[in-house]
């Protein structure tokens, strides 16, 4: 690939990894992936469903769970096209612009779900914390305002990545360490000087993830505080009752991603299928488990689950 590194056509294929070392087992991942990648898709198809018949599921709460699954669904089908190609076809090699595309809507995705889950923890704040207010603050724009600026956030966040990555000479063998795009792991590829990637790279993980969690715990310690003030303990299991679906999304989606970065940063000695398996259930685990956890905690979506499935009335 000599020539001019700035000219498109001049930009190097990459070489997508399904699991290395663990080659033989190729079919049994795919039919583990093929499974995640259905609960997830058909899961969220469902619950967006459900919420959109479903006429006294119109309110905030469900609006940004249905924000959720469509996000979800993003996540997934951003990561589908290559990681079928991979471990189904065993076609290794992806273009720059494709891999640039799908880097773009995998972080686009990732940042829009840190902030659904920050403004989700709003909700259960004006929920619990003043009640009588919660009509009035959580109108129908001012939840519609939310959502977009959460997407335009993480677009505007997101945006200026391939253009960063492009301006960099590629001249090394391109090996991918999955079978899909990651920006943390584009940027090990280049031979120039990546300071700015770096330096921008930092910036937007610490002001989408580091702002939107430290928020989410404030706004949580601020539920625990008014959920201590109520006198019965049964009010109290009650209330927080109405959190655990939230307080299990969030922890689904935060725990695996500190641990990619943790394994990024000081696992550089483990074998390379621990950084997969790791990244796999940070991009599978809450797209498949988000529609699960609102299924069983949310009885209105629970009886109607059983009813689309079953035909049954539980």
């Amino acid at each position: 690939m000599g020539g001019h590194p700035h000219n498109s056509s001049e930009f190097p294929p990459f070489t997508l990894t399904g699991l290395p070392g663990l080659e033989t087992s190729q079919h049994w991942m795919f039919l583990l992936l093929g499974t995640l990648y259905t609960v997830s898709i058909v899961g969220n198809a469902l619950i967006l469903f459900i919420i959109k018949e479903k006429q006294s599921l119109h309110q905030p709460m469900y609006y940004f769970l249905s924000l959720l699954s469509v996000n979800d669904l993003g996540v997934s089908f951003s990561t589908l096209p290559t990681v079928l190609a991979t471990f189904c076809f065993h076609l290794r090699k992806i273009s720059f612009d494709c891999c640039m595309a799908q880097m773009f809507f995998i972080h686009f995705f990732s940042f829009t779900e840190s902030g659904i889950l920050l403004v989700m923890s709003f909700d259960r704040y004006v929920a619990i914390c003043n009640p009588l207010r919660y009509a009035t603050v959580l109108t129908d724009a001012r939840v519609a305002r939310m959502g977009m600026s959460v997407i335009i956030r993480s677009f505007c966040m997101v945006f200026p990545l391939p253009f960063l990555l492009k301006r960099l000479p590629f001249c090394k063998a391109n090996v991918l360490s999955h079978a899909y795009c990651l920006h943390p792991d584009l940027i090990r590829l280049p031979c120039g000087d990546i300071t700015i990637n770096n330096i921008f790279g930092l910036f937007i993980v610490i002001s989408t993830f580091g702002l939107d969690s430290a928020l989410i715990l404030i706004s949580y310690a601020l539920i625990l505080r008014s959920v201590l003030a109520i006198a019965s303990w049964e009010e109290r299991l009650k209330t927080l009752n109405t959190c655990v679906s939230h307080m299990c999304a969030v922890l689904i989606f935060y725990v695996p991603m500190v641990g990619v970065s943790m394994a990024a940063r000081y696992g550089r000695h483990a074998p390379q299928y621990v950084h997969t398996l790791m990244s796999l259930i940070y991009l599978f685990v809450p797209p498949m488990l988000n529609p699960v956890i609102y299924s069983i905690k949310t009885k209105e979506i629970r009886q109607r689950l059983f009813k689309i499935l079953l035909g049954t009335k539980f």
